[in-house]
Formats: structure tokens, C-alpha cells, sequence
């Protein structure tokens, strides 16, 4: 609890201690109401001062004003019936400030859990200079420093480790409880903490593009994108408020004058001007006002938790009616760890082919590009190289020693008019040609996550209608892979064009109001993310392209959380369809039950203060979320 919190509730206890010592000391006349308006003043004066404020900046019809109307009205009232009974008005008051006590620790509750998701940002980053180390500022350290991390310090920007064996604990970033063993070669990421050795790393990333600065940023900004049931909470407010405001008016005053005028009856202005008070009570929109953001501040922190990053509220919403699960093969579904398994060479030998392959694909940082350079082994000089030409979704052109060489997939070969042998291997076939001859191909398989198969079966348990698969590789490659995984429909050889039509033809095909949902991890999956209704970019192997484009990030790449990311969506979404529902029909109940007389204002009091109470508690769910 809060300084401020501790503050409010000792003024709640007091203001309870002297409404009881002041209704067991017998006092009349100005003394009474001296003693009580103190009373009234010490519990509300913040209130008072807030809707003063508000009609001073012409934003009268809020909370504040509700409040302040109807309880100064009951002190009136209770003057001019000469009851000396002010306790109504203290009461409201003292019981609207312990539902505005529970809120703010609820909320606060909420702040602590993103609170501490941004407590992963690193204060310094130490540089070694003339022998010793100098912290600095993350952002003053430049792309190829060294930085040492010792054992409990974060790191502090991406980048590869040099010297040094350690195990980081991530769990800040992607939930994963278990440690990550790193050695020299590895790539770490800002924002873990390093557990056990000394590491140096080089730096591959400026602090402004590094991981942790990433998720700051997008973590801060998706209290901006706001989804459709919070924008009809305001509307709704901004029209609701004036409205009752009105009609309390129309309360007090219609009745009375139609009783005089029509009925020939005594007005009974006093009673029409207390059920006008008691409907100002009621009609405070606390309830719905206060949990239906912190519902959706809940779940976007739970999600959190488990490395699940969402841009905003609205795609958490649209989360929450995906039928449609559209994904990427490599990085998605596999671990985009491609190993050469077969060279079958024609014209030149195994190892000049893969020294072709490898040098003609050493501008590229594709996945086959380096599984190409790895099975060479040698030292890649790029003196030999000239004239490399990428061609989307085919291939590689480039001349290596002076001879020209072709690297790519059949639809490269053809492009070119060479002739090329199939291969009877299941794997991605990489095809060469020199000086337009047909030189052989190159086997390279991918590996399956281990979860991915999981995965597949979660979105089904979820009630996810239809997973797609789209991969641009070989047609026998990507149906052996949906085979394994149990996805029905497969298309292959798509080129980052294709994808997005193909996207397109599905969005066209799903039912009115459901969602679509696009997962993929590389650089060219960034239109499809787009496109899509909701894209999700895996956050670690995912290119800076994809994870900016994606409106949903996963930290750990496990496709499994895309099941998650879903559920966690239907569970808060159900929290703030609850509170809307309740929150209305007891609202509009006590509202007819006050204009009827029926209500007085200790009932408005519980009606108002308990539901707002009782939606708080059912939005602090949102906050466990992620343990589904």
C-alpha cells in the first residue's frame, strides 16, 4: 500500500470514529451541524475540490460532480427538514471513498505486475578501459564494444559472448523458469540476468534496437491502443452522465409541478428532491468506468508474464475471436536450424560445390545461407565474390572466381533455363549451376520444435476452425512436415507476394467478425503480418522487421503461447463482458428503484460502492490470467 493509500484509509477510519462518537453525543442546533459538516469536510474535501475544478475547466458531468451534488443536497435537505440527521450525507462520502481506496490498490496491484516487466531495463553497462572497468550508460556503448557482465548483473545489450561459460536467468522476458546455459559464439539478449560466470560480449545492437528496449517500448505504448469495449465504455460515459443528471433534475422538479398543476395535490417537494438525490447516487458509472480498463490492464500485464506481448487492448479483443491460424513453416514451426544432410554433385566435386555455395550466399543471413556456410568450414572471403544479386523467393546470383554461379530452388533453374535433377530425399533442395551448367544440389533438412506438434493440438483445443500452414519451400518438404504436425492444409513455394494473397483469399473466406491470426518470424513475413487481423512475430529469431510490423510479440519463440495468447484473451474479454453486463442491469435496477421511492439513499449508497467493490474484485482475475 502506498503512502497515499495509508493516508486515505486513515482518513476513513478517523471519519468512522467521529460519525460514531458523534451520533452517541447528544448536540443540537449549529453545534450538531458544525460538528457533522466537520465531519463531512475531513472525509470529502478532495471530492468537493475535484468537481469544483471540473466545472471551473467546463468538464462538469463526471463522478465527482454526482457525488458532490447529492450529498451536499442531503445536507440541505437535512436542514430544511430540521432532522438533524446528516449522517446520510457523511455516509456516502465515506463509503464512496473506501470504493475509490479499493480501486486504487487494485490498480496499483496491476501497475506492480508491468512494473516489474519494465524493471528488466539495465542502469549501466560495464566497458573495460586501461585495465579497469567504468560503468556507463547502456546508451553511450556503440555497436562492436566489449562489455563484461558479471555474475546478478542484467545484460545490458544484445549481443554474441566472447569469453566466459554462465547461465542466464530469462524469465523477465519469455517466463521461462529454467536457466540458459551460454558460451562463447552464443547470442544473448538485453534484459536477462547473467547467474553464475563472467562474460564478455561484443555488442551487436544499439541500446535504442536492443531487446529490452524493444519490449519497453512496446510495452508503454499499448495503453494507447485502446479496444472497442473500452472506447463504448467513454462514449457511453460521456453521454450517460449528463443524461442522469438530467433526469434527476426532471425528478425533482416534474412530479411536484404536475401534482400542483393537473392532480390539484401537494407538490412533496422534499420527497421528489430526495429520490432525485438518491438517483444521483445510484447512477455514479464507477463500476463500469474503473474495471473495464483495469480488466484489460490485467490481462495485457498476465500476458506479460508469460513472454507474451501485446500491443495494445484492442488486439488483446481481437485475440479473443480467432477462428483462423495462418503460420509460417520456418522459425514458426521448426527450429530454423537447417543442416546440410546430402550433396549430390554432378559436374565438380563435394567440397568446391558447397565452397561455391557457401561463398555465393555469404551476403545473406538466411538460415540456408549459413547451414550452407557451415558445412563448408572454411574461411569465407568475400574478395572472391562479385555482382551478388538476390532473387525474392528463388534464389542467389553471383560470381565466385570469376565463374558464374546460381544458387536457389527450381524456380531459379527454370528462370534461367537449366535442366535440373529432382531429388528423391525429403529436405530443402538447393540447386547449382556454373557458368550456366548444372552442377548438382544440395540436401538441407530443418528440425521441428519439439512443442510445435503441442502447439497444433492447443489451437485446436482452443477452437481455433482452421490452421494453415504457408511456407515457400518444396511441396514434399512443407506436406511431410503438416503430416507429422496434423495441419490440413499446406501451401508451398509461395513467394512473400503469394503469402499475402494467399492471406488475403482466407480473409475473404472466414465468417463475418472472426478473426485471422498470422504467426511467422522473418523479414518477409513482415507484409503478411500486417495484412493479417492480429500478426504475431516471434521475438527472439524474429526479424526487427516482423516483431515491428506484428501486433503481437512472442519473447521465447514457443508457438505453444500462440494457444495461450488466445485463451488468455477469451478469459479477460469474458471479465470485462461480466462487469458490463453486471455493472448495467443492478445500475438501471436500483436507478427505476430510486425514482420510485422505493431506494433511499443508504441503499443508493450500497448499490453504488458495492457494485463498483464487486467488479473491482472480478477485474483483479485478469491479473492471474496467464495461469491458465
Amino acid at each position: 500500500m502506498t503512502k497515499k493509500q495509508r493516508k486515505m484509509l486513515l482518513r476513513i477510519l478517523i471519519t468512522a470514529a467521529m460519525l460514531i462518537v458523534l451520533n452517541c453525543v447528544p448536540t443540537e442546533g449549529v453545534l450538531r451541524f458544525g460538528l457533522f459538516f466537520a465531519c463531512y469536510l475531513f472525509i470529502g474535501y478532495d471530492i468537493l475540490l475535484d468537481a469544483g475544478k471540473g466545472i471551473l475547466n467546463r468538464q462538469v458531468f463526471d463522478e465527482n460532480f454526482l457525488m458532490a451534488i447529492a450529498t451536499v443536497g442531503a445536507l440541505g435537505l437535512a436542514i430544511y427538514d430540521r432532522s438533524g440527521d446528516y449522517n446520510e450525507a457523511i455516509a456516502v462520502m465515506l463509503f464512496y471513498q473506501i470504493g475509490e481506496l479499493f480501486q486504487a490498490y487494485a490498480v496499483g496491484k496491476s501497475r506492480r505486475n508491468i512494473a516489474a516487466l519494465m524493471d528488466i531495463r539495465p542502469d549501466y553497462a560495464n566497458v573495460e578501459r586501461e585495465g579497469a572497468l567504468e560503468q556507463v550508460d547502456p546508451e553511450e556503448v556503440a555497436v562492436g564494444d566489449v562489455i563484461v557482465v558479471q555474475p546478478g548483473e542484467k545484460i545490458p545489450l544484445d549481443g554474441m559472448v566472447l569469453e566466459g561459460v554462465s547461465a542466464l536467468d530469462t524469465s523477465a522476458l519469455t517466463g521461462e523458469s529454467l536457466p540458459r546455459d551460454v558460451g562463447p559464439g552464443d547470442a544473448v539478449i538485453s534484459g536477462c540476468v547473467n547467474l553464475s560466470g563472467l562474460m564478455k560480449v561484443r555488442t551487436t545492437k544499439p541500446f535504442g534496437e536492443s531487446t529490452v528496449a524493444k519490449i519497453l517500448e512496446l510495452v508503454e505504448n499499448s495503453s494507447f491502443h485502446k479496444s472497442r469495449s473500452e472506447d463504448f465504455i467513454t462514449r457511453f460515459a460521456r453521454v450517460y452522465t449528463p443524461a442522469v443528471c438530467c433526469s434527476a433534475l426532471a425528478l425533482a422538479v416534474l412530479p411536484p409541478v404536475i401534482r400542483i398543476l393537473f392532480l390539484s395535490l401537494p407538490g412533496q417537494w422534499g420527497d421528489w428532491f430526495y429520490r432525485a438525490l438518491t438517483f444521483l447516487v445510484i447512477s455514479c458509472p464507477c463500476a463500469l468506468v474503473i474495471s473495464i480498463p483495469l480488466s484489460f490492464f490485467g490481462g495485457l500485464g498476465g500476458a506479460s508474464k508469460e513472454g507474451i506481448l501485446i500491443k495494445g487492448s484492442n488486439y488483446l479483443e481481437a485475440l479473443s475471436k480467432t477462428k483462423y491460424v495462418v503460420m509460417d513453416k520456418t522459425g514458426t514451426l521448426t527450429q530454423g536450424v537447417f543442416r546440410v544432410t546430402g550433396v549430390h554433385h554432378n559436374t565438380m566435386e563435394e567440397k568446391k560445390l558447397l565452397e561455391y555455395a557457401a561463398l555465393a550466399e555469404c551476403a545473406s543471413s538466411h538460415p540456408i545461407s549459413k547451414s550452407l556456410q557451415a558445412a563448408y568450414g572454411g574461411r569465407i572471403c568475400r574478395d572472391r565474390v562479385a555482382n551478388i544479386q538476390e532473387r525474392s523467393g528463388k534464389g542467389i546470383l553471383a560470381e565466385v572466381d570469376g565463374h558464374a554461379v546460381a544458387v536457389g530452388n527450381d524456380q531459379l533453374m527454370e528462370e534461367l533455363g537449366i535442366p535440373c535433377r529432382p531429388c528423391g530425399s525429403i529436405g530443402t533442395v538447393v540447386h547449382m549451376a556454373v557458368d550456366g551448367d548444372y552442377a548438382g544440389h544440395i540436401l538441407i533438412s530443418d528440425v521441428l520444435k519439439p512443442n510445435a506438434a503441442r502447439a497444433v493440438d492447443s489451437l485446436k483445443k482452443a477452437g481455433v476452425e482452421q490452421i494453415v500452414m504457408l511456407t515457400g519451400d518444396d511441396h514434399r518438404v512443407a506436406q511431410a512436415v503438416a503430416e507429422e504436425l496434423g495441419i490440413r492444409r499446406v501451401y508451398s513455394q509461395l513467394l512473400p507476394a503469394e503469402k499475402v494473397e494467399r492471406v488475403e483469399a482466407l480473409l475473404d473466406e472466414k465468417a463475418p467478425g472472426d478473426k485471422l491470426v498470422f504467426v511467422g518470424d522473418g523479414i518477409n513475413d513482415a507484409p503478411v503480418l500486417t495484412r493479417a487481423d492480429i500478426g504475431i512475430a516471434m521475438g527472439v529469431m524474429g526479424s526487427d522487421a516482423a516483431i515491428e510490423a506484428a501486433d503481437v510479440v512472442l519473447m521465447d519463440d514457443d508457438p505453444e503461447k500462440i494457444a495461450k495468447a488466445i485463451r488468455i484473451s477469451r478469459k479477460c474479454i469474458g471479465i470485462v463482458y461480466q462487469n458490463i453486463v453486471f455493472a448495467l442491469v443492478i445500475k438501471f435496477g436500483c436507478l427505476l428503484l430510486g425514482a420510485l421511492g422505493v431506494a433511499n439513499m443508504w441503499f443508493a449508497i450500497f448499490a453504488d460502492v458495492g457494485v463498483m467493490v464487486l467488479a473491482v474484485l472480478n477485474a483483479i482475475r485478469a491479473l492471474n490470467v496467464h495461469k491458465l
